[in-house]
């Protein structure tokens, strides 16, 4: 019960510091978010500063690192995968500052990169013997071996996605990925933890810092920055830690995210019509006149009470 608090308490701490030490300096770089102009919405948010993730991711893995040490294994290959994903974001984020435009790196170029963590990464669970999977909302385990190699290119490539699709409304993918990491890391703990737990409660209170300058109206954006890092986190410690098949539940929001995409898409080019006003679906309530504080406090409570769910085996 100790470690998780600190995790939380230095985690949160140091991410209010570097948020509010951070924001000025991007204001002077000229790092401000260029909007969507289909997001009538989200007119006024021009020029509100981005790559808000270096902040917390930094001060996430500082807290972990001060706390675990280079920790187990896992641990460090999860490191390394979310900073991978935390230098191709800052990237895609700095190519759109040049080209004052809300395009970065091409879909193929961010496509390739996934791919190639994707892969690596799978390929260290099936030579590690991480093949193990918990069935969520029970305590039985069974191995499948090599068969984690496809399914974890699936589940980098979905969960990645899927979070920096969610990033799309004031404090929606910080709170949503906060209660994930949350819970996941109280699962973790319960299965037999491992330093795993902790850097999932660090993530979670470097989130909730960083909440205080991103909630409605946002001070900072974390940019792709962070969505790419937070999705690489959530997949590799989900992965290493056997629990894959928990994401859809936890992360139920951002495969609500993917899947409303997908299916717009689909819908559109079969009928010409579209069955959402605006994808995301986020998007959509927001179109219906939902206010983003009201959207955003939905899809937190709606992860939290889904991550909840996952520990019923436990109590």
């Amino acid at each position: 019960m100790r470690l998780p608090l600190i995790c939380l308490l230095l985690s949160f701490a140091l991410s209010v510091v570097f948020c509010a030490a951070a924001i000025p300096l991007l204001k002077k770089l000229g790092a401000g978010q260029n909007i969507l102009s289909y997001v009538k919405e989200h007119k006024n948010k021009g020029g509100t500063p981005t790559m808000g993730g270096l902040a917390f991711i930094l001060a996430a893995m500082l807290s972990a690192l001060l706390l675990c040490g280079f920790g187990d294994k896992p641990f460090r290959v999860a490191l390394a995968v979310g900073v991978g994903y935390l230098l191709v974001g800052f990237l895609d984020d700095m190519l759109k500052k040049r080209r004052k435009e809300n395009l970065g790196l091409k879909p193929y170029q961010k496509m390739i990169f996934q791919l190639a963590v994707a892969l690596i990464a799978s390929v260290y669970c099936c030579l590690e013997g991480l093949t193990v999977l918990s069935l969520p909302y029970s305590k039985v385990t069974f191995d499948i071996g090599w068969g984690m190699l496809p399914l974890g290119v699936f589940v980098f490539v979905a969960t990645v996605n899927s979070v920096n699709l969610t990033d799309g409304l004031d404090g929606l993918a910080g709170s949503v990925s906060a209660f994930f990491f949350l819970f996941l890391g109280i699962l973790i703990a319960f299965q037999g933890g491992g330093d795993s737990s902790a850097l999932c409660f660090c993530l979670t209170g470097a989130l909730a810092g960083y909440l205080i300058f991103n909630t409605s109206r946002a001070s900072v954006f974390m940019g792709d920055t962070g969505s790419l890092s937070l999705g690489g986190f959530a997949a590799s410690i989900a992965l290493f830690s056997g629990n894959a098949l928990a994401i859809p539940i936890a992360g139920a929001a951002f495969v609500l995210s993917s899947i409303s995409v997908i299916l717009q898409v689909i819908y559109y080019k079969k009928t010409g019509k579209r069955i959402f006003r605006m994808a995301p679906i986020h998007h959509h309530f927001q179109e219906k006149g939902y206010a983003e504080a009201k959207i955003s406090y939905t899809y937190a409570i709606f992860t939290a009470v889904l991550g909840a769910t996952l520990l019923l085996p436990f109590v």
